[in-house]
């Protein structure tokens, strides 16, 4: 199969090029605009082993908030990836929290046991420390999505099942009504 190949890294053997949303994801991530209106779900081959995501993409978010990142996850199953900057500010409200609140708790043993600080390295990539690269199954095809302040990198296979095991139901469409999505 014929597979295009982007300065940004960024193939596909139907969508090609998808080079044209990564100033807007940029935007995406820094919160300015929707992922509606930037991101389209782009999909990648991460070779066996492989420790890192799209060079372009993270060359991008560089320029836009520094090289350094926290790589983390909530449950193990996908790889979230913080711009620092951003990272830091989620840190800041955790601390308005009482440090005894449960739910805080929980997520700092989350993110704390997943998570590590790395850098965006010469050629754009990053490593994701070996605990999470295997919990997470970062081998093979990936899904990386925009979530408005951070990327998401889904092993493809259990994000299809995640998608059929959690439907978009018509409950979901009349919550997001609610708030005029």
């Amino acid at each position: 199969m014929d597979t295009t190949t982007s300065n940004t890294g960024f193939t596909h053997p139907e969508l090609g090029d998808t080079g044209e949303s990564i100033t807007q994801l940029n935007s995406l991530l820094r919160g300015e605009i929707s992922a509606a209106e930037t991101y389209r779900m782009a999909i990648e081959k991460v070779a066996d082993g492989a420790d890192a995501t799209n060079a372009g993409l993270l060359r991008e978010i560089q320029e836009e908030h520094g090289r350094d990142l926290f790589v983390t996850s909530l449950t193990g199953d996908s790889v979230r990836i913080y711009p620092m900057p951003v990272w830091l500010e989620l840190e800041q409200r955790l601390v308005q929290m009482p440090s005894t609140h449960p739910a805080r708790m929980k997520f700092l043993d989350r993110v704390n046991f997943f998570g590590q600080v790395a850098e965006i390295d010469p050629q754009g990539r990053v490593l994701i420390q070996p605990r999470l690269r295997d919990s997470a199954q970062m081998a093979g095809e990936v899904d990386v999505l925009g979530q408005q302040h951070f990327l998401e990198i889904w092993n493809h296979e259990r994000f299809i099942a995640k998608l059929t095991r959690d439907p978009f139901t018509e409950a979901d469409a009349k919550a997001l009504a609610d708030f005029g999505i």
